[in-house]
This record gives structure tokens, sequence and C-alpha cells, in this order.
């Protein structure tokens, strides 16, 4: 769970009303993020569009490192091949019906 310093933390009406101010010290790399909250909730943060693409490409490298692990593991596993006609006797599937 991310946690946030007092100062990050920013009402949803302030944040309107101060938003070029919170922009600047964004992009200025003055502060890293900001949450922005309603009714005492975080509802949203605000952080730069470098830290934004670096999160995107981290969570892709990571999604990528999944898909290969369920292929790395799914390819070092025997497996038998069987016949349409063998599957659907198995699930007494008449294919004949299903044309």
């Amino acid at each position: 769970m991310v946690t946030y310093a007092t100062n990050e933390l920013i009402p949803s009406s302030e944040f309107a009303k101060k938003f070029g101010s919170y922009l600047s010290q964004i992009k200025d790399s003055t502060m890293d993020k900001f949450a922005i909250l309603k009714n005492n909730k975080v509802e949203a943060v605000l952080i730069s569009k470098d830290e934004y693409e670096r999160m995107s490409e981290a969570l892709e490298l990571l999604e990528h490192q999944e898909i290969y692990n369920i292929v790395k593991e799914r390819t070092s596993k025997p497996y038998k091949t069987i016949s349409l006609e063998e599957m659907a006797k198995s699930f007494n599937i008449d294919l004949d019906k299903l044309n």
C-alpha cells in the first residue's frame, strides 16, 4: 500500500483552485506525487508524465514475464494430442448434431 505524507494529501476543492501550482510542483520535481482527496478518501493521484511512463513500462514488463512463465510451464509438461472425435466422445458430444 502506498503511503502519503501530509503535504501530499490535497482536498479536491483546493486541488481545483490551485491546479496550476500543483502541476508546476510535479513538473519541476519539487513533489513526487499528490493524492487528491474527496470525502477524506484518496480518489486520484497526480504524478509526472515520466513517472507514469516508467510505471506503465514496468507493468508491461511484468505482464510479458507472466506470459513467458505460462508458456514455459505449459511447454515443459508432456502432452498428448487427441483428435476432435476423441475429445467429443469424452464429453458425450455428438458431432453430427453440431453441423
